[in-house]
């Protein structure tokens, strides 16, 4: 990518798992800060703001990332497991995202995990800056 490339922001909607599926892919290895994840009760709503790294513009390991939100409606409950959310310092690495018979499941590295109980599945994703140069490029270790 040169200088001058242009970043087209992202912003998507889904409303069935195979949609999920593709906003699962585009925020893998996202950081999540504990600090920008809430859950909306009143408003039934699930929020976070996650710097996700931009796979579509990753050439020879020089990369981006960008700010972007996430958000999932019709959420009646969320409850999350291996994350202790008064460490709000605390940052969380983003594996995947999923559904399944009105639960969705958002999966951290460590073995943390948020679960929603969802009425439907409504979700958005938004960039909400532009992107920064990063020196971290996610690594996957095979097994």
């Amino acid at each position: 990518m040169t200088e001058e490339a242009e970043h087209s922001p992202i912003r998507l909607r889904a409303f069935s798992l195979e949609d999920l599926s593709l906003i699962s892919a585009l925020l893998q290895d996202a950081i999540v800060p504990i600090g920008d994840i809430a859950f909306l009760k009143d408003e039934k709503s699930f929020v976070l703001v996650a710097s996700r790294y931009c796979w579509e513009y990753d050439n020879e390991g020089n990369g981006l990332r960008v700010l972007s939100g996430l958000r999932f409606d019709g959420v009646t409950r969320a409850v999350s497991q291996k994350i202790d959310r008064r460490d709000r310092n605390q940052f969380l690495e983003l594996l995947s995202i999923n559904y399944s018979d009105g639960y969705v499941a958002i999966h951290f590295s460590r073995g943390g995990a948020i679960r929603l109980e969802v009425e439907h599945l409504t979700v958005a994703v938004q960039d909400l800056a532009e992107p920064r140069p990063t020196t971290f490029q996610p690594r996957h270790i095979d097994d």
